[in-house]
């Protein structure tokens, strides 16, 4: 009697977990009533012959953003969710949480500095407006390039600026110049030095980084010459804020990184709240390297670039 009531209680739970037949139909199915079927599922669960596992994925994220904070010694982990590992979804999913997280945290007389670039255009776009006061917006680089290819530089921070009912303040210059002495005499400005202090004033920061890749934005910007472009991609990982950095993090060129106007690196470990928004197979020995020289504080990213940083 007990080694038929085994076979059809597993013979049931077989049919219920893994056939997705209703109840009704196992009765009909075995000979026997419903009620009967509900007490045999019971009785598969109290045995141990089912065992049922519930997958949280916000736990998960949760977990992956405890570990990346602990291994990288940041303040704050934003593993987004995103269904596909392809760059532009997961873009898509990243802005997104890394907007909804500016709108918890933006408050009166806050100074935010914003870079530019794709990822950054995205996270304008979802911004939310929010009544705050004596809020100032920043460009932390040069937003004018040499090229027909938009780098949503201004249309970034004027998106930043109305969300949070203020006037944009623009960097109008190059990001890279080809020549030094240009660069610091442009510097010399008092207009152009109120901005570049108001970036380096900046409490908040949000960035992301850029490749060394061939079609890299900044690459396609006509700034470097081949020589240049051949240095970087040799020696380098990435970009933050247009300075470009080897996997620990530091300086490739000290001649181009003179040329660059904006927020030098070493200040953003000065922020309160340094944002690095960044996700994607291609982009992970960048943020990786970012993360290392202790430039962001604040990362936000997906599960799967979360996962390979990890390793």
């Amino acid at each position: 009697m007990e080694d038929e009531k085994q076979r059809l209680s597993i013979e049931a739970a077989r049919l219920y977990y893994l056939s997705d037949y209703s109840q009704q139909d196992i009765a009909t199915r075995l000979g026997v009533s419903r009620p009967t079927i509900s007490r045999l599922l019971q009785h598969a669960k109290d045995q141990g012959y089912v065992r049922i596992d519930i997958i949280d994925p916000l736990e998960d994220l949760d977990t992956l953003g405890d570990s990346l904070k602990a291994k990288y010694n940041l303040d704050h982990v934003l593993v987004s969710y995103s269904p596909l590992n392809e760059y532009q979804e997961i873009q898509k999913h990243i802005s997104k949480r890394a907007a909804e997280y500016l709108h918890d945290i933006v408050q009166d007389t806050d100074i935010i500095g914003v870079t530019w670039g794709t990822t950054m255009y995205a996270v304008a776009q979802n911004l939310e407006p929010k009544h705050v006061k004596g809020v100032e917006v920043v460009q932390l680089k040069g937003g004018v390039s040499h090229s027909h290819v938009n780098t949503y530089a201004v249309e970034t921070v004027n998106l930043f600026a109305e969300a949070y009912q203020t006037a944009a303040r623009y960097l109008p210059l190059p990001v890279i110049f080809d020549n030094i002495a240009v660069k610091q005499m442009v510097e010399q400005d008092r207009h152009i030095q109120r901005i570049i202090e108001l970036g380096r004033q900046a409490n908040i920061a949000i960035f992301t980084v850029g490749t060394v890749k061939s079609d890299a934005l900044l690459f396609r910007l006509g700034y470097f010459s081949k020589e240049e472009q051949h240095l970087l991609e040799s020696t380098g990982v990435g970009d933050i804020c247009s300075r470009f950095f080897d996997t620990e993090g530091n300086i490739i060129s000290e001649e181009i990184n003179q040329r660059t106007v904006g927020i030098d690196l070493p200040d953003l470990r000065n922020k309160e709240k340094s944002i690095l928004v960044a996700g994607g197979h291609r982009k992970i020995e960048a943020i990786r390297a970012a993360l290392i020289g202790g430039y962001a504080n604040i990362l936000v990213t997906d599960q799967f670039t979360a996962q390979s940083l990890l390793l």
